[in-house]
């Protein structure tokens, strides 16, 4: 059995449309930073610049949530694909996903 702070019984994901999804979301918000690194070298509105930071954080706290979201689905249907959809194996994946899902904040 696992422990819900440790490591995940599925590391990667699987799906090709779930992998390109949250690299293009990891590329926009690369971009978002390095925007926000020209507007500190260019001496940009301190107001400005924190703007962009919250814009930066909520689309990393996007894409790690989507990220979560693909963990269980993958998960989910592993478990019940292989017969193990016992209450006591949801509990435990329940409870991971709350566990990286709690790292967000």
């Amino acid at each position: 059995m696992n422990d819900v702070n440790g490591p995940c019984t599925m590391s990667t994901l699987s799906d090709e449309t779930s992998r390109t999804d949250l690299l293009n979301r990891l590329r926009r918000a690369e971009g978002q930073l390095r925007g926000i690194q020209r507007m500190v070298e260019e001496g940009e509105d301190c107001m400005q610049i924190a703007q962009q930071l919250s814009a930066v954080r909520k689309a990393l706290d996007s894409a790690y949530v989507r990220m979560t979201v693909c963990f269980m689905e993958q998960e989910l249907a592993a478990r019940m694909r292989d017969g193990k959809g016992r209450s006591a194996d949801l509990s435990q994946l329940l409870g991971s996903v709350e566990a990286l899902l709690g790292k967000i904040r």
